[in-house]
């Protein structure tokens, strides 16, 4: 195939693989770069709220949020993996540390639910540089992402409306852990 794009002994083969495999621009490399960036601090900011969930001894909740903390780091490493195949660099970058602690459940289950709004509106905002870019194939990959972030913002909402209704009744909140704990274990992809 190359021989018939490029003319082999006027152009070095490591030159012609390099225009031939790169196709992510510099907009959308940064661009998925920084998004690289907040999958993992999404990561941390779970792993936080587990080991933060763990102290108060609220052992479904931290499960919970150990998977999820996995997860995030799964979504970073995908986006890792596609700008390298794409041609580009996937950077790792230095991280802002997430609290480590969080007042209450309430607060906890708020502050998830804002992080899960911020990086939905992150992933709307790669996927409209993409468009201006006209960069399809990734739109395309984006998508994925597009739909988790649906669901994670719906099921971070849901939790916080639990929570919302379990007030400060430590029996609920012993209920709220129990049924966390069976989310978690049937729940691999959330």
């Amino acid at each position: 195939m190359y021989h018939m794009i490029y003319n082999k002994k006027s152009i070095p083969l490591q030159t012609r693989i390099k225009k031939i495999k790169f196709m992510l621009s510099k907009i959308i490399e940064n661009a998925l770069n920084e998004q690289i960036k907040i999958e993992a601090e999404s990561s941390q900011v779970y792993l936080a709220m587990a080991s933060w969930a763990e102290t108060q001894g609220f052992e479904g909740v931290a499960s919970f949020m150990y998977a999820h903390s996995d997860e995030e780091r799964m979504h970073m490493l995908k986006l890792l993996k596609f700008v390298n195949e794409r041609g580009g660099h996937g950077k790792i970058s230095t991280l802002s540390a997430p609290p480590e602690t969080f007042g209450s459940f309430k607060e906890m289950f708020q502050t998830l639910f804002d992080h899960e709004v911020m990086v939905s509106q992150k992933i709307n905002d790669l996927v409209d540089a993409t468009l201006k870019e006209k960069d399809y194939a990734t739109h395309n990959f984006l998508q994925w992402y597009v739909s988790e972030q649906i669901e994670e913002e719906g099921l971070a909402r849901n939790i916080l409306d639990k929570i919302n209704l379990i007030g400060d009744d430590k029996g609920g909140l012993y209920l709220f852990d129990n049924d966390v704990k069976l989310l978690t274990s049937t729940n691999t992809e959330i």
